[in-house]
């Protein structure tokens, strides 16, 4: 029998999210939380993703807190390792350690009625119990794995890059690389020069764009360390330069088809073959699928030691991978570079709400279904950051997080100011933010560019990204409106006269 720890805020994750969440309290003066991590250290993805040539693709002065603003910055598109350095660095700054628990891996969460708390279940057995649950879990931190034939009898070394493995040495070995996702097209041309072979296993060609990366000059570096206006005015341009990119993923697909060409002859001037470049040429609209960064990709083809198989796995024996097309590729390790549980990520964590609901089976039945992309209808008093429907292809996802946070916050104190224990998202308020959003989807790339991805679950739903600018979710989640939703206080909708005003509305 596990221990019962008692709070008023359980945060799950030190990913940007959880990270950001927990500063958030913090500013506003609220130290009963705990933060619960299953690792060892601060970082989320950028702690769990150390594969070479690991980096951003958006602009690292957009890729980070902008109250937490760094000026030393020493490229445009940071690499992993200063990223994580980064977070570190802030989780020290606001002394978030002691209220992070390590090593402690959440299983279940589950909502007394009776109690207006969250019981929150770990695998050590110990459970936590919080008024309020925030979910800063993230969707690209369950490694997707395929089921290859034969994998079983596969005898030489097998990892994913979320999971790489530093201790092999890959010098010399022939290398299969399964997947050609955002994560391969940045540690592929980084291990070419060092095996003897590699063949990468193409199901889908990427569209790869040029990386427009630099190092970071030192005068400028000096100049935002002595004027952070500067840098803030730097940051919004850039967020203005991204937010552009979204009027071609939203009904306007003109634009991408025009892009599309432009890379397209980016792939014949970098790659000899012409039969190798028609092979990494996608045949659907770019932005359908996530658009990729990189200046050394499309060359790497032009090795003699690196080759595309784009016909597909057929059987792993012991020490080789046969293709679909009957060619038998030697091989002495396999690793994956095929992306993470997006849209089923939920299904991985046990959440029971009013009435003994399962919210995984809700969602695995009718969809995944919340309010932006926050709260969900029946769960009270749970709150997702980076939830569904709120991720990008644009833009910087930690600029929807502050969003997030504060949104978060304001409900807080909704539920405070009304002396209530409860907040629960109405239903017909959900249902009709799921339909605009669905609607607004339904002209998108995602569903009109002729390809699959993960962005879309199960039934070809895109239930991953936001639809439109950034600023209009900015300007939704700025407060939270009470006609949204119903207080509950000793397990009955309490409504004040403001709420009980603004449904009449």
């Amino acid at each position: 029998m596990g221990e019962l720890i008692h709070t008023n805020v359980v945060v799950i994750g030190t990913g940007f999210s959880g990270m950001g969440m927990a500063i958030q309290l913090r500013r506003e003066g609220r130290d009963d939380f705990v933060i619960l991590e299953k690792a060892a250290d601060f970082g989320g993805t950028w702690r769990d993703n150390s594969y070479p040539g690991c980096a951003c693709d958006i602009q690292s002065h957009m890729y980070s807190f902008s109250f937490e603003q760094k000026s030393d910055w020493t490229r445009s598109y940071a690499p992993q390792a200063e990223i994580w350095d980064y977070m570190r660095g802030v989780a020290a700054k606001w002394g978030l350690a002691r209220y992070t628990r390590f090593g402690v891996e959440v299983t279940s969460a589950r909502w007394d009625e009776e109690e207006s708390r969250w019981y929150v279940g770990t695998a050590s057995g110990d459970t936590y119990v919080g008024k309020y649950l925030v979910a800063g879990i993230g969707a690209l931190h369950i490694p997707s794995v395929p089921a290859l034939p034969g994998i079983e009898n596969f005898q030489g070394a097998t990892f994913h890059s979320a999971q790489w493995d530093h201790d092999y040495d890959l010098k010399g070995k022939r290398v299969a690389v399964i997947g050609t996702g955002a994560s391969a097209i940045q540690f592929v041309p980084k291990i070419a020069p060092d095996v003897a072979e590699l063949t990468l296993f193409q199901r889908t060609a990427p569209w790869v764009m040029p990386k427009p990366d630099h190092a970071m000059p030192a005068w400028s570096q000096a100049l935002f360390a002595k004027a952070p206006g500067v840098q803030r005015g730097y940051r919004h341009f850039l967020y203005w330069i991204n937010e552009v990119r979204a009027v071609g993923f939203n009904g306007h697909q003109n634009i991408l088809k025009f892009a599309s060409k432009l890379a397209a002859w980016n792939i014949k001037r970098s790659v000899k073959d012409p039969e190798l470049a028609r092979k990494l040429t996608p045949d659907y609209v770019m932005g359908c699928k996530r658009v990729l960064v990189s200046n050394d990709y499309y060359p790497t083809f032009n090795r003699p030691n690196v080759h595309l198989d784009t016909d597909g796995v057929a059987e792993v024996r012991a020490n080789s991978i046969v293709g679909r097309d009957g060619r038998e590729h030697q091989v002495d390790a396999i690793i994956y570079g095929t992306g993470f549980h997006v849209t089923d990520a939920f299904d991985y964590l046990t959440v029971s709400g009013r009435d003994g609901r399962d919210l995984a089976k809700e969602w695995r039945e009718n969809g995944i279904n919340t309010h932006l992309g926050i709260t969900v209808s029946g769960y009270p008093n749970l709150f997702y950051l980076l939830g569904p429907n709120t991720g990008l292809g644009h833009n910087s996802v930690v600029f929807m997080i502050e969003s997030q946070i504060r949104y978060i916050a304001d409900a807080l104190r909704l539920v405070e100011k009304h002396g209530a224990d409860a907040i629960d998202v109405r239903a017909t308020a959900q249902e009709r933010f799921n339909q605009e959003v669905q609607r607004k989807l339904a002209d998108g790339v995602w569903t009109q560019g002729g390809c699959q991805s993960w962005y879309l679950d199960a039934k070809g739903v895109n239930r991953t990204i936001w639809p439109g600018f950034t600023w209009r979710y900015w300007m939704r989640t700025r407060k939270v409106d009470p006609a949204d939703f119903e207080l509950i206080t000793r397990g009955k909708v309490k409504e004040p006269a403001d709420t009980a005003a603004a449904v009449a509305r």
